[in-house]
């Protein structure tokens, strides 16, 4: 869309504009790249992981953005056994 807003559709059909200016202006490391509107515009979805994905592999949780969208609690995971 703009600057570092997105706008996302997810798999349920539901569709939200989420403002990234957070996520990666600041944070330096493999962030840092995304900071330049023109390489951050390059996101694509990496249709096997089910996410936002850049060139530099920079990828985001798809739990953690549907939750930001939607107000819905982040799924609660179970300790693995030993």
């Amino acid at each position: 869309m703009r600057d570092y807003i997105l706008h996302l559709t997810f798999s349920n059909g539901v569709e939200s504009d989420l403002d990234f200016r957070k996520r990666v202006v600041g944070r330096g490391g493999v962030f840092t790249p995304l900071e330049d509107i023109a390489f951050f515009r390059r996101v694509r979805v990496d249709l096997e992981a089910g996410t936002l994905v850049w060139p530099n592999d920079v990828d985001f949780c798809p739990d953690v953005l549907y939750s930001e969208a939607t107000g819905a609690p982040l799924p609660a995971f179970e300790p693995r056994s030993a």
